[in-house]
Order: structure tokens, then C-alpha cells, then sequence
């Protein structure tokens, strides 16, 4: 399930450490959970890469310029998770779909049945907000604060070019380094097999 939109950045052409991303949308975090099951192999990864953007254990809000590969987690389901993804796009040289979620939109893309085909995320705010509500429900607006659903959710691949896909709910570690080792190298990895490519 690889795609030649990116070949795999090549640490010894750059003369500099690989910088690598983790990046978290529409999903539970359960990829990131995941990424830190990888235990020892994070000393490794340290290593031969810095992890420039990640929300495990990093307060920078900012998505950085000159990324060599970012693994992106979940669903794109609003305003605030298109963004990121279009940055992503246009500073990282091989984005990695992370995960069922950001392959397919998994658990978030539910919320697409509740609209009846209409493309709207009213029928979902409304269930959430009015109808399963007290009496004082009412529909969020804090512009700025909270982000505007989209009309549908999305998987990664439709609204960006993605260069390498890692299902799984969420991708065991060992299925995580084996994608991420080759990576290190300059490589492409063999993503084949059901070991490597089942979904859930």
C-alpha cells in the first residue's frame, strides 16, 4: 500500500539528522500509544532522528518547516485538523497515513451516516447538543476556540498526496518500527502481508 508521490528522505544525502514528526487529528491516540510501545527502539530513533512536532511530551504549537517524515494520526473532521494536514503536506517530504483512522476515517468517519447523505454536520451537533441535551441545550459556537466541523470526515489520503499507508487500530509497535526502520535508512519499507497491512 506504498505510493512513489515521495521517495524516502536519505539522511546521509542531507548531511544532517532526519527530523521527524508525529502528528494527531480526528482520532483516540491510540497510534500514539502505539509509537510509545516501541519502548528501547525510542532510544534508537533518538538516535538518528529529532522529533521536531509531536503532542507526546512536546508543547510546540507551530508545525515546522523542512520535516523529513511525518506519521499522522486520525481522520480529518474539522477547520483546525484541514489545516494541520495541508502544513503537513507542504513542509514534510514523506507523509506516512498513521493508522485506520487517517487510512480510512475509521471510528470518526461514524458521523458521516448521520447525515443522510446530505454532507452536513448539523444532524450530528443537533443529536449531541439538542436532542440528547437538558433542557438548556444549545449548539456550540466559539469561533476561534472551537474548531468548525467539516461536512464530512475524511481520510488523509483525500484531502492530501500520502506517500506510505500504516493501517491498523491502532498499528501494533513492531508493525510501527518495521515501517519506520528502512525509513532511517533512506529506504522504503515492504509494507506486505497480512501481518503488516491488516486493518482494526
Amino acid at each position: 500500500m506504498t505510493t512513489p508521490t515521495s521517495p524516502a528522505p536519505d539522511p546521509s544525502a542531507t548531511g544532517r539528522r532526519l527530523r521527524l514528526a508525529t502528528v494527531w487529528l480526528a482520532g483516540c491516540s491510540g497510534c500514539h500509544m502505539s509509537f510509545l510501545d516501541l519502548d528501547e527502539f525510542l532510544f534508537e530513533l533518538a538516535e538518528k532522528a529529532d522529533v521536531v512536532f509531536s503532542p507526546v511530551g512536546s508543547d510546540i504549537k507551530v508545525y515546522p518547516e523542512n520535516v523529513d517524515i511525518a506519521l499522522v494520526e486520525g481522520a480529518v473532521a474539522n477547520v483546525d485538523n484541514l489545516e494541520l494536514a495541508l502544513k503537513v503536506r507542504e513542509r514534510t517530504g514523506l507523509v506516512v497515513s498513521f493508522g485506520d483512522c487517517a487510512v480510512t476515517a475509521n471510528v470518526p468517519g461514524l458521523r458521516n451516516l448521520l447525515d443522510g447523505g446530505q454532507g452536513s454536520a448539523r444532524a450530528v451537533l443537533e443529536r449531541g447538543y439538542l436532542e440528547l441535551a437538558d433542557a438548556s441545550g444549545q449548539l456550540p459556537s466559539a469561533p476561534g476556540i472551537v474548531p468548525e466541523l467539516l461536512p464530512k470526515v475524511l481520510p488523509l489520503h483525500e484531502v492530501i498526496p500520502v506517500d506510505l499507508y500504516l493501517p491498523g487500530c491502532p498499528p501494533s509497535a513492531e508493525r510501527i518500527r518495521v515501517a519506520i526502520t528502512p525509513l532511517l535508512a533512506g529506504e522504503r519499507p515492504a509494507l506486505d502481508g497480512p501481518d503488516l497491512l491488516r486493518f482494526g
